[in-house]
């Protein structure tokens, strides 16, 4: 088995004939802060709750430092769903009380510091009360009084302004630098994602598309330029490709790039977009 944080080997989940997740293998190294990205039906949910053990992988296996994830929430991990799952009635300080209830391993006081950001959280206020980004403070506040060695964070910044986020961000990454936490973070907001994010896995269809560091992953591939009409000869892979009328722009992993095309290496945003729309163009084909 293998004991890495999180280890998926040829992971695949089918919903009657539908194929969520489809032969996905990958490692998340100690400590990593990696981002989850890919289009809307990627998949990125659904694996997320299969390495939490809310759900069973219909193939293949998934290990969180060397256990087998069995279908039954693991006690290594904090997973924060993008439904924010919190009792309406409860206070948020009846909240904090479930959790020290729910878990052999809690801690108030980490709990409490996310709870205290900005503003504060008032404790006394019923959870059905509060605004969408008090909802979120209060539910990653649960995730952390876990103490979890795995992470697992769901499109977490979507309802918090901008302070907020940042806010968030410094609290996960004190997380990492403080408890060595390996964090699996998915969300569409890739500017946040550059700021805090080693290491990348980019889903579509189901599939893996792209695993690793991300300075490796940026530095082998290529943005290239060149004049409209020219054919672009590479032993590369071309993943996108746009044209005008003056000029060809292209993304390419690997290989090389004949000489007279302009290279230069993408940033994680330009990467990421440059795969989204490569999966675009291929949905508007087969239709």
């Amino acid at each position: 088995m293998n004991a890495s944080p999180v280890h998926a080997e040829s992971v695949a989940k089918h919903f009657g004939r539908t194929r969520a997740l489809d032969d996905c293998t990958f490692t998340l190294p100690e400590g990593s802060v990696t981002g989850l990205v890919g289009p809307n039906g990627a998949g990125k949910t659904t694996l997320l709750s299969l390495i939490a053990g809310l759900a069973k992988p219909t193939s293949g296996s998934i290990s969180v430092h060397g256990t087998a994830v069995r279908g039954r929430m693991h006690p290594d991990v904090s997973l924060l769903t993008q439904r924010r799952p919190l009792y309406e009635q409860f206070t948020v300080r009846e909240m904090m009380r479930a959790g020290a209830a729910m878990n052999d391993r809690w801690s108030a006081s980490r709990a409490d510091e996310m709870l205290d950001l900005l503003a504060g959280v008032d404790k006394d206020a019923q959870v059905r009360t509060l605004s969408a980004g008090a909802r979120t403070q209060v539910a990653i506040a649960l995730a952390l009084g876990r103490l979890p060695k795995v992470l697992l964070l769901d499109e977490p910044l979507s309802d918090l302004d901008p302070l907020a986020r940042d806010e968030t961000l410094r609290l996960v990454m004190a997380e990492v630098a403080e408890r060595g936490t390996t964090v699996l973070l998915s969300s569409h907001l890739l500017t946040d994602l550059g700021d805090v994010c080693d290491h990348l896995l980019l889903l579509d269809e189901g599939r893996v598309q792209v695993s690793g560091d991300i300075d490796e992953i940026l530095g082998d591939h290529q943005i290239v330029v060149g004049a409209a009409g020219v054919d672009l000869e590479t032993d590369g892979v071309v993943v996108d490709s746009s044209h005008t009328a003056r000029q060809t722009t292209a993304l390419v992993r690997g290989g090389s790039v004949p000489s007279g095309w302009q290279t230069t290496h993408p940033d994680l945003e330009a990467l990421v977009m440059g795969y989204l729309r490569a999966s675009r163009s291929r949905r508007f084909a087969r239709q």
